[in-house]
């Protein structure tokens, strides 16, 4: 018998994440986007990431049409947008500075607002219990300089004391 839910996010609370914002585009090119901590390198060859997205999320429908998505890594004192990105909110772009990725199938690139970004194309999408986990191969990639993540452990957003060399 499984353990409850509660406490299983008790105990995935003890691990400490980076904090992502997946973005992906609707039919219309309308930016859609989600926080997640659900996030996975998967291969090196061919370059493999994987995302889990709940299947309650507004932003679920446009991954699954796009063909592709953006992993934004958000940078350390973002919190702000960790927050409106993990709402209900439908207009989480407003006054947003994004960019389009080369990638068609890529959603809008938060260069300003993180510490790294991968652009993937969807080579899976499989419908996990209450989530659906996509599988994107990375097609665009780049560390931002002078910048380091965000992170989430025990419910809380933290910042690393300092950034990497």
């Amino acid at each position: 018998m499984p353990i409850p839910s509660d406490q299983f996010r008790d105990v995935m609370s003890c691990f400490p994440t980076g904090v992502a914002v997946v973005t992906a585009r609707e039919a219309g090119q309308r930016p859609r986007g989600l926080t997640l901590s659900a996030f996975c390198p998967v291969s090196l060859e061919p370059p493999l990431v994987l995302v889990c997205v709940d299947r309650t999320s507004n932003t679920l429908p446009a991954l699954q049409a796009a063909g592709g998505f953006t992993v934004n890594f958000l940078a350390g004192g973002r919190e702000h947008l960790a927050v409106l990105y993990a709402s209900k909110a439908e207009e989480k772009f407003e006054g947003i500075r994004w960019r389009s990725p080369e990638t068609p199938e890529g959603g809008p690139v938060l260069h300003e607002d993180s510490a790294a970004y991968a652009v993937c194309v969807t080579r899976q999408a499989i419908e996990a219990g209450d989530h659906w986990v996509f599988v994107g191969e990375v097609q665009e990639a780049a560390t931002i300089p002078g910048r380091f993540p965000l992170l989430y452990h025990r419910r809380a957003y933290r910042d690393l004391a300092e950034p990497p060399d």
